[in-house]
């Protein structure tokens, strides 16, 4: 039978009686019952099966072969250590779902060579529904069971797509739907999410291939207008040797900054913000950086993390996969050494500044770890204290514009396609040519006057955009 797995809720008895979640786009349901005797699955089971016949939702009965012959079942889903593969299907009927759990490269591979209809694979998240017995899987993983929410379900769908450009079938739920107080709007962000990420993950390859050097100028110049136009709040906690000059930078490209630290703020300024830049050059706040990032996700904002020196140490490495695993990142910034850090790849990794010779093929690396990177700029940008950390904060400014004109469309779960920013490197090339410009010390006040006297013309006619095909994408 043909199946569609994109909202598969696992639940029980919370199904029961009313069954809202059905109405609101479940596709899947998996009764599962660990603590009940025979006679009382049997009648979960038997209700279960008549409110998903009325919404025509398959349901699937975990475990318990007995009951999914007993109530008619569609299918089962089986564990590791439940009946083989094999001989359920020699007791099913013909035409059965059998579903089964895998933790690793191995399981996926035996469900494979036994002929399963689908595979569920986590935990993804940590979880208070189930008690685990193999560690959660974490970040760059395909996953689709553990954990899984609404301020979850976009890291979870991003962070799936393989290098291959494969992706997950579905999601599968439990308290974030069976625990909700509506469990009918519940479903329906959840369905929805997954279902306009899918359109956008249809759509990707189209707008790749119409993303053009005049396309990436005349998006940098319209992004402009709009700061100017919406002036946002750009909320930045950042470093102590860069505050200042982040703050200054952000008010000259015409937003408004805020450099709060304290927990106790987080969700009030969630409410108000145009992006969040989490910017941990100086380790320290991480209460702070922790809950940002998880309101601003509620809030369906941008977030941009830029991992300063993630590779110098283990408390960095241990610090930045924490943050990662708490929130959606809509932008990681950083240089060769950082993205290798993050990727834990051994390709560049030479501490925080210095990058050796970089990546072999940095256009692949980079669109593999999370799809993209910049030119233009001069050589005094590199003579000043925090200048990465400026890009960080332009990234930031320029996201909160997007957001300002996104945010009356209905954007759930679409990847928007970044145009690169110039602004910062432009007008780098601007102040060094200055007359008043002496060196690093006379630089950056000019920096900050030429980000200022920035205009969107002018992004046009200095920007210097190369479209760099990658073989195979």
């Amino acid at each position: 039978m043909e199946v569609e797995y994109s909202l598969y809720l696992v639940t029980g008895r919370e199904l029961l009686p009313e069954g809202k979640a059905l109405q609101g786009g479940v596709t899947v349901v998996q009764v599962r019952e660990k603590k009940s005797d025979t006679l009382e699955f049997l009648q979960i089971a038997q209700q279960s099966k008549t409110l998903c016949e009325e919404f025509g939702v398959p349901l699937i009965i975990n475990d318990r072969i007995d009951i999914a012959l007993a109530v008619d079942a569609d299918g089962v889903h089986l564990g590791q250590t439940d009946m083989p593969v094999h001989v359920a299907r020699k007791l099913l009927p013909p035409g059965k779902i059998i579903g089964v759990s895998c933790n690793n490269i191995d399981h996926i591979k035996k469900a494979v060579e036994d002929g399963v209809d689908y595979v569920g694979i986590g935990a993804v998240w940590a979880t208070n529904t189930k008690q685990l017995t193999s560690p959660v899987l974490g970040d760059f993983v395909i996953r689709t069971l553990g954990g899984i929410k609404s301020d979850n379900i976009l890291r979870t769908l991003h962070g799936s797509v393989s290098t291959t450009g494969h992706r997950l079938d579905g999601v599968a739920v439990v308290s974030d739907i069976v625990a909700s107080p509506e469990p009918l709007r519940s479903a329906q962000i959840l369905k929805n999410a997954y279902m306009t990420w899918l359109t956008a993950t249809d759509n990707q390859a189209v707008a790749l291939s119409a993303y053009t050097a005049e396309s990436i100028r005349a998006g940098v110049a319209d992004l402009m207008r709009a700061i100017k136009e919406t002036s946002p709040l750009v909320h930045q906690i950042t470093n102590v040797v860069v505050t200042n000059q982040s703050a200054n930078a952000t008010l000259a490209l015409g937003a408004s900054p805020i450099m709060a630290t304290a927990p106790e703020e987080m969700y009030d300024l969630s409410r108000v913000l145009g992006a969040l830049l989490i910017n941990f050059g100086t380790v320290k706040d991480k209460e702070g950086m922790l809950l940002a990032g998880q309101f601003v996700n509620e809030a369906k904002k941008p977030v941009i993390f830029d991992p300063v020196g993630v590779g110098a140490t283990q408390f960095r490495r241990k610090t930045a996969a924490e943050l990662l695993n708490t929130w959606q990142a809509s932008v990681i910034k950083g240089n060769a050494g950082e993205l290798a850090a993050l990727a834990d790849s051994k390709e560049a990794s030479r501490g925080v500044d210095s990058l050796g010779s970089g990546f072999a093929d940095p256009a692949r690396f980079v669109r593999n770890l999370a799809r993209r990177e910049p030119w233009n700029g001069h050589s005094l940008l590199g003579d000043i204290t925090g200048s990465g950390c400026l890009v960080g904060t332009c990234i930031a400014t320029f996201c909160a514009g997007a957001w300002a004109r996104a945010k009356n469309e209905d954007s759930t779960g679409k990847i928007v396609q970044g145009d690169i920013i110039l602004a910062l490197t432009i007008a780098g090339e601007r102040a060094a040519v200055r007359s008043d410009v002496l060196g690093s010390g006379t630089f950056l006040p000019a920096l900050i006057d030429e980000l200022y006297n920035l205009t969107p013309e002018t992004v046009l006619e200095w920007a210097q955009v190369h479209v760099v095909p990658v073989a195979g994408q």
